[in-house]
């Protein structure tokens, strides 16, 4: 448990500083377009539209909270849903508001072990409950792979960039790169170990995955509709998958900015949307996301709290 929620000293001041960078260009681009022509987009979505985007992004998170549930079902531990629900949006709510040293993942975990679970497997069921749903997004790639490809090799002209790339990956870069990639496997491994005679807990947790991905697509294509610009969800779902893996680069709070910036351009660019739509629709993804924690709000507090309590009781008994 130890192992999951510590972190490298500095990375927490390149988090602050990569989204300072990346807030700093999100301003840049709102201030481009002007805030008269966001709220005028954002006014053009008739009401029931953002109603029912709201129920979808709250379907999207009982996904995910059911996905962990899955899991955490599967290894004998017992929790109801509601429990494991509760615990989801606690996290959800401890990622979008509080300090980057208390993360959503750290506050679930904290309230499982409050729930009086095994901590060490509740760590590995929240690592392969991040594995299945980044499995699930992989599976989208291929449905945005084609455009993106064709933006960045024909449009921008990319292709020497591949040499410069083949170049660096020398020998010893090759090298340590499979290293990389063989501890990463190991430790994967290690977290499956426990689903390992239970696929169907796995898929069960995948077909969760892509509950959360369709109410998540279908918020954004509606919300594209009412702009008044709209691409098939199949096209949403691959520009997304695209937004979603930059957005797992460790370089700011929660991928503030880092999420905005990525979805504007690869929309824009890729999906043909106008730079003041994807510039909404971006604003408004994070907004409902937000929204969609709220709930976590009445939980936080007595996981805190119980955190609180176990550090002292750790210190006192001289575990720290």
């Amino acid at each position: 448990m130890d192992n999951f929620i510590k972190r490298r000293p500095n990375s927490k001041y390149l988090r602050w500083i990569g989204f300072i960078i990346a807030a700093t260009l999100l301003i840049y681009l709102l201030s481009q377009q002007g805030w008269g022509q966001i709220y005028g987009a954002i006014r053009q979505i008739r009401p029931w539209r953002l109603v029912l985007a709201l129920i979808l992004m709250l379907t999207s998170r009982l996904a995910v909270a059911g996905r962990w549930y899955v899991l955490l079902a599967a290894t004998d531990m017992h929790i109801s849903f509601p429990r494991a629900a509760r615990l989801t949006f606690a996290g959800l709510f401890a990622a979008n508001f509080l300090p980057t040293t208390v993360g959503g993942d750290v506050v679930r975990l904290a309230g499982a072990v409050q729930y009086n679970l095994d901590g060490a497997k509740s760590t590995a069921s929240l690592i392969v409950d991040r594995l299945v749903g980044l499995m699930g997004m992989l599976l989208a790639v291929p449905l945005g792979a084609r455009p993106l490809w064709v933006w960045m090799i024909v449009q921008q002209g990319w292709r020497d960039s591949f040499g410069l790339e083949s170049s660096l990956l020398g020998p010893i870069g090759v090298g340590k790169l499979w290293g990389r990639i063989r501890d990463l496997f190991r430790r994967i491994g290690r977290a499956f170990a426990l689903w390992k005679d239970q696929p169907r807990s796995l898929l069960l947790a995948l077909a969760m995955t892509w509950m959360h991905m369709l109410s998540l697509f279908s918020m954004i294509a509606l919300l594209l509709r009412g702009l008044e610009e709209p691409i098939p969800i199949l096209l949403v779902g691959g520009l997304w998958s695209f937004v979603y893996l930059i957005t797992l680069a460790p370089i700011s709070i929660n991928g503030y900015g880092v999420q905005e910036i990525a979805m504007t351009l690869i929309f824009t660019n890729v999906g043909g949307i106008s730079m003041e739509g994807s510039l909404t629709i971006a604003l408004l993804v994070r907004t409902f996301q937000m929204l969609a924690s709220l709930p976590g709000v009445a939980f936080v507090p007595s996981i805190l709290v119980s955190m609180r309590q176990r550090e002292v009781s750790e210190y006192d008994s001289g575990e720290l």
